[in-house]
């Protein structure tokens, strides 16, 4: 029994109703959101053939979850979570419905396709900084990091599945038949959010009302683990996303085999759900500052793998060892951001993470797709690579802090330090 909490704790999953749920709705909206990426890159392939084509996908999510993932993290800490997550969610349903519905009137125009894509991309940033703050309120304190991972497995479960069977859908049906799965799989995530208790926020600090946007960005400039953990994220993604270009390098080596386009992305998933299975390890490792600055370097030399191997297989293993160091980055650094935060603040706080955590990768691959129009796939990749690995190795050496950061032992009583300082932190 040991070694089997080791390697996946499901203590979460077995001792709250409502978490249980919660995951099994968010399962079930990332598989379905997997299958409209590969769809959405596919049909802006088709509609444009280039990098930059592709690339403008980016900025269609990133520019959105960056104006109402700040948003949705003032609401988080102002209303009640649990509504904000379900106008959010039923949001992104009727995006899908469109997305579904302009691939089956047969639409040539890439604008409305990118404009439905940012329609879905606010309304998923506008609850995700509440959906980030449930475990800490639906779990006890030595389960909250589990249940991040827990979600993170999940996740990457979604993107070993979902894209390879986008391609099995596309190729076997049409692009509205993904769309029309993505649809249902939201409408699934809503329905779970049925068994959610209120929750509304605690510890509100009133004249944080005055200025809520900015009692976030605050707190985070004043703890160096904080800055520290989202900067080292954005060396790795903002530099170093590879997604965007998964359309140019699939055409270029691989004969634009539509079945190879959700390899590539199933290959990340891989390496992500390897780690994931290993998640009570990492979960465990006290020096999550150091953990994090690790996985972030190994990311950028997978990158650089990637951009220069030639068989198939090589691609692949080179994606998975991404795939693999994302998880574990994400995990530390999600655990590192909800124990280091004040209640009161953790809603604006998730807010600026979420941006971080999704925004910079879609930037990272508008970036991405400009490089390589002018240059090519391969040096895209190759310099990304390198540009991360130099940045996080920047951070590393800035931030003393975070290299030294331990996080607290499971069994550890609180101290009262969080309520202190949401006291003393201006709104």
């Amino acid at each position: 029994m040991r070694v089997r909490v080791r390697f996946l704790d499901t203590r979460p999953l077995r001792g709250s109703s409502p978490f249980r749920a919660l995951w099994l709705g968010t399962s079930a909206s990332q598989l379905g959101g997997q299958i409209a990426n590969v769809a959405v890159l596919a049909q802006v392939w088709d509609l444009t053939g280039s990098a930059v084509g592709t690339g403008t996908i980016g900025l269609a999510t990133g520019v959105p979850m960056i104006l109402f993932g700040l948003l949705g993290g003032t609401l988080a800490d102002t209303v009640d979570r649990r509504r904000v997550v379900r106008a959010a969610t039923a949001g992104q349903l009727l995006a899908a419905a469109g997305m579904c519905a302009q691939a089956l009137a047969g639409n040539q125009n890439v604008l409305l396709v990118l404009a439905l894509v940012a329609a879905g991309t606010a309304c998923g940033a506008l609850g995700a900084p509440a959906r980030r703050t449930f475990p800490v309120r639906l779990l006890p304190p030595d389960q909250v990091a589990t249940g991040l991972a827990l979600t993170n497995v999940s996740f990457q479960a979604a993107m070993l599945a979902g894209p390879a069977l986008a391609g099995l859908i596309i190729a076997r049906w049409s692009l509205s038949a993904a769309f029309a799965t993505q649809a249902a799989a939201a409408l699934v995530s809503l329905l779970s959010l049925i068994r959610l208790p209120a929750l509304e926020p605690e510890g509100t600090v009133s004249r944080g009302r005055r200025r809520p946007s900015r009692g976030g960005w605050r707190i985070i400039l004043r703890r160096p683990t904080l800055w520290g953990s989202m900067a080292t994220d954005l060396s790795a993604t903002l530099l170093a996303m590879p997604i965007a270009l998964f359309p140019m390098v699939n055409a270029v080596r691989f004969d634009n085999n539509p079945q190879t386009l959700g390899l590539f992305l199933s290959a990340v998933a891989v390496g992500g759900i390897t780690a994931g299975l290993l998640s009570g390890t990492v979960t465990r490792l006290r020096r999550g500052g150091l953990v994090q600055l690790t996985a972030a370097g190994l990311w950028g030399l997978a990158m650089i793998g990637f951009g220069l191997a030639g068989p198939l297989w090589t691609a692949l293993g080179f994606l998975a060892v991404a795939g693999a160091a994302d998880t574990v980055s994400v995990v530390t650094r999600s655990a590192l951001v909800q124990l280091e935060t004040p209640d009161a603040y953790r809603g604006r706080v998730s807010s600026v993470e979420h941006v971080i955590g999704v925004a910079g990768p879609e930037l990272g691959n508008f970036r991405g797709g400009l490089i390589a129009s002018a240059t090519s796939a391969s040096f895209s990749l190759i310099a990304g690579g390198l540009s991360a690995i130099v940045a996080t190795a920047l951070v590393a050496a800035a931030n003393s802090p975070l290299r030294a950061y331990r996080t607290p032992l499971p069994a550890a009583e609180p101290t009262g330090s969080e309520t202190a300082d949401a006291a003393a932190m201006p709104g």
